[in-house]
């Protein structure tokens, strides 16, 4: 899952080419812009992952009235902002992708604006994949600084490229799974840059929601065992001492599926796992910097590296930053409670959190799973900017 070579370093932005056929609408689209940089907090990071990304802005109907159609700042009216935090396996631009029976979301965000359901803001795209399949928007010695990455370069860059209203108070973020679990913590741990944050089925409860793949992770990866197993007697003692003495099954793996262009099932949420691992426990003395809560032959926990696990679950976090969490103008919390993590238990839990600490946020439940819920957009976005105006 290694991205493809990044372009030179440079900063630019530039309308994207309008397609050849596009599907109507009665609503003003609006437009989108590309900045291209090359990120100082992303150089050398842990994944050897490109530090030159694209990030994606969407403008809304009116943006470019009176003021021609440059981007950069200028007089005339300003916005608020929001962020998108995309999903495991996901980044900004596939929000900007084509989509079957559905929207994308920058024709979401159009059509909320035009029927007055939403006031207009601007929207960013942040490009924030890994080699481990995405992450979850934190600082982490195992995959990158992304933390830093939104918070002090690409704030700043949208500050200076568009005319917003440059506050936390201004500026919100939102997002699903992976992205909801980022929205969440950025409200936690850095509420002096968000004014606001929504968080669609993000990913909390970790007992519930990465502990039942754990097993599935381990019988993956001891397809990369070595040696291969036998049947027969097995010496589990020396087994343990073996697999504890980093066997490289977890590099044999990583290896094997870089190289591919198609996954399974099963070795995408080992993939998954992996990343979790990375980012809640990087062991800076293996190759790969990851290594699991779990013995890897007989999938017993290993309470030490499970505690620093869930020193990352955010219904766990809620009580440390209570405070952080009430200077917000606005915190959403959706789940389906047909989610197939789980993660409605989470959302449950987070949401009794929130309250014991005195944070008043709107809390809703709906009856779907975790997956193709960017209807969900149509209830938080107008939250958020309500919130952030």
């Amino acid at each position: 899952m290694q991205r493809p070579a990044a372009s030179p370093a440079h900063l630019h932005s530039s309308d994207l080419e309008p397609p050849m056929i596009r599907r109507t609408t009665s609503a003003p689209e609006g437009r989108i812009v590309t900045l291209e940089h090359h990120s100082r907090v992303l150089a050398g990071n842990p994944l050897g992952d490109p530090a030159v990304r694209k990030l994606a802005v969407w403008l809304p109907p009116g943006y470019d009235e009176g003021t021609g159609r440059g981007s950069r700042g200028g007089r005339g009216k300003r916005y608020p902002v929001l962020f998108d935090f995309v999903g495991f396996t996901g980044a900004g631009p596939a929000h900007l992708n084509w989509r079957p029976f559905d929207e994308n979301v920058p024709e979401r965000l159009a059509r909320l604006v035009h029927d007055r359901k939403m006031g207009p803001a601007i929207v960013a795209f942040p490009d924030c994949f890994t080699r481990l399949g995405g992450n979850q928007y934190v600082n982490s010695a195992g995959v990158g600084r992304y933390a830093d990455y939104l918070t002090k370069e690409l704030v700043p860059l949208v500050d200076r490229e568009f005319r917003t209203f440059a506050a936390r108070e201004h500026r919100g973020c939102f997002g699903k799974s992976s992205g909801g679990y980022g929205a969440i913590v950025h409200g936690m741990k850095h509420a002096d840059t968000w004014g606001a944050v929504a968080c669609h089925s993000g990913d909390a409860m970790f007992e519930f929601c990465y502990y039942p793949d754990l097993p599935r992770t381990l019988n993956e990866l001891a397809r990369y065992r070595r040696p291969p197993r036998r049947a027969g007697r097995v010496d589990v003692a020396r087994a343990v001492a073996r697999a504890r003495g980093r066997d490289g099954r977890i590099g044999r793996f990583l290896e094997a599926i870089g190289a591919r262009a198609k996954f399974t099932d099963a070795e995408v949420h080992a993939l998954m796992m992996l990343a979790m691992a990375a980012t809640y426990d990087p062991d800076p003395r293996d190759p790969t910097a990851i290594r699991l809560p779990v013995d890897l032959e007989t999938g017993e926990l290993i309470p030490a590296r499970w505690r620093r696990w869930l020193a990352h679950d955010p219904v766990r976090m809620v009580a440390q930053h209570g405070r952080a969490l009430r200077s917000l103008r606005g915190v959403w919390v959706d789940c389906g409670w047909r989610d197939q993590y789980h993660l409605h238990y989470g959302a449950r839990m987070l949401s009794l959190a929130l309250a014991r600490s005195g944070v008043a946020h709107a809390y809703e439940e709906f009856d779907d799973t975790h997956s193709s819920i960017d209807y969900r957009m149509d209830r938080s976005l107008p939250f958020l900017v309500r919130a952030l105006r």
